[in-house]
């Protein structure tokens, strides 16, 4: 669809093991994609993400604002980028991709929509479908089980105060069409905007990570759990990036 996907998708063919290495792959998306490219909006954004939960993984213990267990959350952060740099290179290789990144990206060069469209989609994408499972990926390689009350979910909800901030400002600088021209000074996006919650998909991730968690035995059942996530996420994508007229 632009002339620089064969340089994203090679930037894509090793996967990032360590916070750094997302943050440089991130960082090469971001240089090689233009304005008019949806897919440079989302990937702004969570490479703001990323930035903000390096800083939080870095800082000293008895630091108040310190995880209680920072491998665990750097571990989970490698895991989470790992689902959209996958869909991101099975996107552009032409494969089989779950159908809410699809949603996002068959829609990348759509000038009519808004900056903050694409990177609320791609949000919603990544929370609402991959966020569930990259949870259970590191509760397994750690032997923790995903419940309330723990420490694992007390540093995981400790970030949703630093994310909320991210996307308020995202929805402040972004709410320009994809090309940076005004948006009309009314209209139902910003209806579609002010519904999104990046704490309530959080949770609702968590909440999902629990259930595929008990799923765990029935392989065909977890399937189609995560078949049913998908779609529902894609339809809140759809919601998402409606055109403004």
């Amino acid at each position: 669809m632009f002339p620089y996907d064969p340089q994203i998708q090679a930037c894509l063919a090793t996967p990032a093991t360590t916070i750094a290495e997302i943050l440089a792959t991130q960082q090469t998306i971001d240089s090689l994609t233009i304005p008019g490219d949806g897919l440079h909006w989302f990937n702004r954004l969570y490479w703001q993400v990323t930035q903000a939960v390096a800083a939080r993984v870095a800082l000293p213990p008895g630091d108040p604002d310190a995880f209680q267990n920072p491998a665990l959350l750097a571990r989970l952060d490698v895991l989470f980028a790992g689902y959209y740099f996958r869909a991101l290179h099975t996107w552009l290789a032409g494969q089989e991709t779950p159908d809410c990144w699809q949603t996002m990206l068959t829609r990348r060069n759509q000038t009519a929509l808004a900056r903050i469209q694409f990177a609320l989609a791609g949000m919603n994408a990544h929370i609402n479908h991959d966020l569930a499972m990259a949870v259970e990926d590191t509760c397994v390689e750690a032997g923790l089980e995903p419940i309330h009350d723990t420490a694992q979910y007390a540093d995981f909800t400790a970030l949703n105060a630093t994310l909320d901030s991210l996307i308020d400002t995202a929805r402040q600088e972004m709410h320009l069409r994809l090309l940076g021209d005004a948006l009309p000074p009314v209209s139902a996006l910003e209806d579609a905007i002010a519904g999104w919650s990046l704490a309530a998909a959080r949770e609702a991730a968590w909440n999902n990570t629990e259930l595929l968690w008990h799923l765990r035995d029935f392989p065909h059942l977890a399937a189609g759990f995560a078949g049913t996530l998908d779609g529902l996420t894609a339809v809140v994508s759809k919601g998402l990036l409606i055109p403004v007229p």
